[in-house]
């Protein structure tokens, strides 16, 4: 498979070398994750959509916990513009206040007990780090 095509779940120690590289420090920082469920989980108990229902339940407090919040999440219906095989069950935008708060959640001892859940319920996922735009600023 061509490295543009592998999948992805976890982050990995370049991905953090990259994360404190590329994005600004102070400020709040919005991640865009899209997500694809396994059909079901490797030990065949849940569906992938339930086991990421289960990891939501547990990060919620975890997230509240550094400041984040869910600011919209969305069922995937077609990549548009995207590869032909493209596909993406689920989308959301995750706010926190800043690039830290976001990696003082991943490192977490209670991030790290229930994370197995969202990785139980992946296929494929990508977390891109944004920061907002000023709201006067044209969109498209």
């Amino acid at each position: 498979m061509p490295a543009e095509l592998r999948t992805a779940i976890d982050p990995t120690r370049d991905a953090f070398k990259q994360l404190f590289a590329h994005a600004p420090a102070q400020g709040p920082v919005h991640m865009l994750n899209l997500l694809a469920f396994r059909e079901r989980t490797e030990d065949g108990l849940r569906t992938g959509r339930q086991a990421y229902a289960d990891y939501g339940r547990a990060v919620a407090p975890i997230l509240a916990g550094v400041g984040g919040r869910v600011i919209w999440a969305a069922n995937a219906h077609l990549a548009f513009i995207a590869p032909p095989d493209e596909h993406w069950d689920e989308a959301l935008l995750v706010e926190y206040p800043s690039r830290d708060a976001f990696v003082e959640m991943l490192q977490s001892p209670a991030y790290q007990a229930i994370v197995h859940h969202r990785t139980a319920a992946l296929r494929d996922a990508r977390l891109i780090v944004t920061t907002p735009l000023p709201a006067n600023l044209p969109s498209g």
